[in-house]
């Protein structure tokens, strides 16, 4: 071989080693989130602690009996005359699933895909074949070491819950996924 193809060689299975690193301490970060997440909702707490996530630039709260799978995002096919917010579908398993980015939904600028962004699937429970794109997961939160803020939800974004202050004066905002698959302009997403 020549010194070429060794540098070749050794630079493949570097990258390989790089790519198979990330793949484990993915697995073993959706691991330890899938434990605490069950332990979480089979014990006392189950309505205490709950999903914390960014969706565009806020900070949402989900109920763990609601989310589902968390993925990293992939690729995701878009779907012809279909509302921007809409980005298509995607594969988690075998399934195809649908993709909302919740803050454009809202008006916000689109979320940008990067290493961190992640897709939450709905649970299974809800039977809605769908999932949310996220920035960020930003792990369990309890929301009873959070204050409780009276501009909650408004008739337009009634799955849109109860808001919370937390210790570092961020609000959370409660995120109601068995309504939101109620709403009539998210069920819409032809143009």
């Amino acid at each position: 071989m020549t010194t070429s193809n060794l540098d070749l060689a050794s630079q493949t299975a570097l990258k390989e080693h790089d790519i198979g690193a990330r793949r484990t301490r993915l697995r073993e970060f959706q691991a330890r989130l899938v434990e605490r997440m069950h332990a979480a909702s089979t014990g006392a707490q189950a309505t205490a602690s709950q999903l914390g996530v960014m969706i565009g630039q806020t900070r949402w709260l989900l109920k763990l009996q609601e989310a589902g799978e968390i993925v990293s995002v992939g690729t995701i096919t878009k779907v012809p005359l279909t509302q921007d917010w809409f980005l298509g579908l995607t594969n988690i398993r075998g399934n195809l699933i649908s993709v909302i980015d919740l803050a454009h939904f809202r008006g916000m600028p689109p979320t940008p895909i990067d290493k961190e962004s992640r897709i939450i699937a709905f649970a299974p429970s809800l039977s809605f074949n769908s999932g949310l794109l996220v920035s960020r997961v930003m792990g369990l939160r309890n929301v009873t070491e959070m204050e409780p803020q009276s501009d909650s939800g408004t008739a337009d974004t009634p799955w849109a819950l109860q808001r919370y202050l937390d210790r570092e004066s961020q609000v959370w905002t409660e995120l109601d996924l068995s309504l939101i698959v109620q709403d009539p302009q998210f069920l819409h997403v032809g143009l």
